[in-house]
């Protein structure tokens, strides 16, 4: 009979799947990535934060088509006069993008955990020289 290999403390652990809910209503492409990105790390559950979720990702699909409309057209148009100006939805596409980091912001998102400032503690049983 075949030995199993010994276990290694450093083995692998795999984590089950996390179930996504599917957003109350429709998303484009790019709001429901990040629908299914936040979703499966965050796992938001409250109607609250769901709302907020999907304010975002629609502002983020809205983002999308006026930053297409933008490329397509460039991003300095010509009045009737022929005057360059800005292309009017670029205004429309940063508005879109504040709303975004707002939504993200009021679900606590933003927020990275804080990393211990200093040196990193002595080994178990080591003491300093003592003279």
């Amino acid at each position: 009979m075949a030995e199993k290999p010994p276990k290694s403390p450093f083995s692998v652990v795999t984590s089950l799947p996390v179930q996504v809910p599917d957003p109350p209503r429709p998303l484009g492409p790019s709001g429901l990535a990040l629908w299914r990105a936040i979703q499966a790390e965050y796992n938001i559950q409250d109607r609250g934060g769901i709302e907020m979720l999907l304010v975002g990702c629609q502002a983020l699909d809205r983002a999308e088509r006026l930053r297409a409309c933008i490329d397509a057209d460039g991003d300095v148009i010509h009045t009737r006069s022929g005057v360059p100006k800005a292309h009017p939805a670029i205004r429309d596409e940063v508005a879109c993008r504040a709303q975004i980091m707002r939504a993200l912001e009021k679900l606590g998102l933003n927020y990275e955990t804080v990393k211990a400032v200093g040196r990193p503690p002595s080994p178990a049983g080591w003491m300093p020289d003592q003279r």
